[in-house]
């Protein structure tokens, strides 16, 4: 059997998958029913998965160890030459457009294709490859400046992710001295950040006007995939968040700080929500990874194989160290039918979060990987979140194996959630405003992001920490700098968790057998069908926000937190 490390890699020749492409689409052109169409489609697509297949091998090798020349080579060659991949698929989607046959390839593949085929349309044109080419080299400066962090602290050098566990020190003064490194270090890299972001936004804007738009924001949704939402109704989400989810997380803030006993609540005081420190995993990465073993066999029959194969084939990266990019993920490597999962584990309850949360999305594609449509494998982003985000509730009753109180690692969780949608969305809205005005200068940004963390924020306490208290705070946000717009994504799909956890509550059965059925239908459907599907209510609809936030007060005023 073969495993991770003997899947191989071959730079594409993407002047011989072009002409490959070209006459491909000749074909498809020429064809004389939706048959033969149908059969071009599948030549098609396996070429894209060829080429899909090596970029997601060049970057998850070079994001494991960015001083791998090799790989890091590798994937400035993706970089340098993603405009010409975006090229290649633009000329399919409007051979879709165009096709004769094109009521009768929906009766096959399905109306959503069509509509991914429309935007997709809307956000290429030959004269922006450069462009591209130059959006992600940008990108990749931001990534590659965040993994090459080597931050001094007790005599030693950290990365960013191996700070956590000083963060979240019991010990005040450590997490304090810990923050001061972190910021310290941010501070020295204040100008570079700005410069970044300030070339990203730049070309981006560039990017929308030369296709016709008035700003990025709208080429963003584009590229978001967004068929069934607008931006009227995200500002309307927006506010509901404002009005029902930020009092009650500042009425969790309040108990946070009378829990631990300090004055006021800094932001080195924030990841603490117990003054006898956060629960930590009990084990480490090795047997973490063990236990999800029995966990997911336990689950069902069906994540019980899909971690199987996973282990069997080595497909986890998920230990922190030195020269391996931040952050974690999970994706797919079509020719192997393999989803792999990269994560930084760093001593926190965030190893066990991380574990399943990406373990859903894996579990997604994993059921999805028969789709005939590569396209479905996965569904747009913020729907792509529901499995992840929702896979940390259906553990809940495992997760006694991972911690000795598994209670206080719950009320963390949940409390952490409800403050991170008021994060979010300011993210969000931030986004909205840089690129409504894309001439702004760096500091007028970092007002901007002031006035926003006023609204959805009050409770920030920067206790006089420079470049916090600069408004640099969204500066630590990859997204931002490398996938605008995706962001709110992971707010619109927590609240879908959160009532897949409601109804776990009342009926697991029920609530499990309507989120497997969306992890099998994959990106079939767009996000508001697909929430329909699993018999949730929209979190755009009034309402919505306001019943979540009353089950989850409920939920948490029943722990007694005098305990831990």
């Amino acid at each position: 059997m073969a495993t991770f490390k003997d899947y191989e890699y071959i730079r594409p020749d993407l002047n011989e998958a072009k002409e490959k492409f070209k006459a491909l689409y000749v074909a498809f052109d020429q064809a004389d029913s939706a048959a033969t169409q149908m059969k071009v489609i599948d030549d098609i697509n396996a070429l894209r998965n060829k080429i899909d297949s090596m970029f997601n091998l060049a970057y998850i090798r070079a994001s494991i160890n960015t001083k791998d020349e090799f790989y890091e080579q590798e994937r400035d060659f993706f970089d340098e030459n993603n405009g010409e991949i975006v090229y290649f698929e633009s000329l399919y989607f409007n051979a879709l457009n165009r096709s004769a046959f094109k009521e009768e390839l929906k009766e096959v593949y399905g109306e959503q294709l069509f509509d991914l085929a429309e935007l997709y349309v809307k956000q290429f044109d030959e004269s922006i490859k450069d462009l591209l080419n130059q959006e992600n080299k940008i990108a990749s400066e931001y990534s590659k400046l965040v993994a090459s962090a080597e931050i001094e602290f007790q005599g030693d050098t950290y990365t960013f992710a191996q700070m956590g566990k000083f963060l979240e020190s019991s010990n005040r003064e450590e997490r304090k001295n810990a923050t001061l490194a972190v910021q310290n270090y941010r501070a020295n890299l204040l100008n570079q950040y700005d410069d970044i972001y300030d070339r990203l936004v730049k070309v981006r804007h560039e990017i929308a006007v030369k296709l016709g738009f008035d700003n990025f924001i709208e080429l963003g949704y584009v590229r978001m995939r967004r068929v069934d939402y607008t931006p009227h109704m995200v500002e309307n989400y927006r506010e509901q968040i404002a009005k029902y989810v930020v009092p009650l997380a500042q009425k969790l803030y309040i108990a946070q700080q009378e829990r631990i006993g300090v004055d006021s609540l800094k932001v080195y005081d924030e990841p603490i929500l117990f003054t006898s420190g956060n629960e930590s995993p009990k084990d480490d990465a090795r047997t973490i990874l063990e236990n999800g073993r029995k966990m997911y066999r336990e689950l069902s029959p069906e994540t019980d194989e899909f971690y199987q194969f996973m282990m069997e084939r080595d497909l986890f990266d998920v230990e922190a160290k030195k020269g391996k990019q931040a952050g974690g993920y999970c994706t797919y490597i079509d020719d192997y039918k393999s989803p792999f999962i990269f994560s930084n584990f760093n001593g926190t309850d965030h190893d066990i979060t991380v574990l399943t949360h990406e373990a859903g999305h894996a579990f997604q594609v994993y059921r999805s990987r028969d789709q005939k449509v590569p396209d479905y494998l996965w569904p747009t982003h913020e729907s792509c979140e529901i499995h992840s985000m929702s896979m940390e509730f259906f553990t809940y009753q495992w997760m006694d194996l991972f911690f000795k109180n598994a209670d206080k690692f719950k009320y963390k969780h949940i409390v952490d959630a409800i403050q991170f949608l008021p994060y979010g969305v300011a993210v969000d809205e931030f986004q909205h405003i840089v690129y409504s005005k894309p001439d702004m200068t760096p500091k007028e940004r970092r007002n901007a992001w002031q006035s926003l963390e006023e609204k959805y924020l009050p409770h920030k306490d920067y206790d006089g920490i420079a470049p916090l208290v600069d408004g640099a705070l969204w500066h630590r946000q990859g997204h931002i700098f490398e996938s605008p717009f995706y962001y709110i994504d992971y707010t619109l799909a927590q609240v879908c968790a959160f009532q897949f956890f409601k109804r776990s509550t009342e009926d697991f059965a029920a609530a499990w057998k309507d989120y497997l059925h969306i992890c099998n239908i994959g990106g079939s459907l767009p996000f508001n069908k697909i929430v329909e599907t699993a018999h949730l209510s929209s979190p755009f609809k009034d309402g919505t926000l306001k019943e979540v936030m009353t089950f989850l007060e409920d939920y948490l005023n029943k722990i007694d937190t005098t305990q831990f």
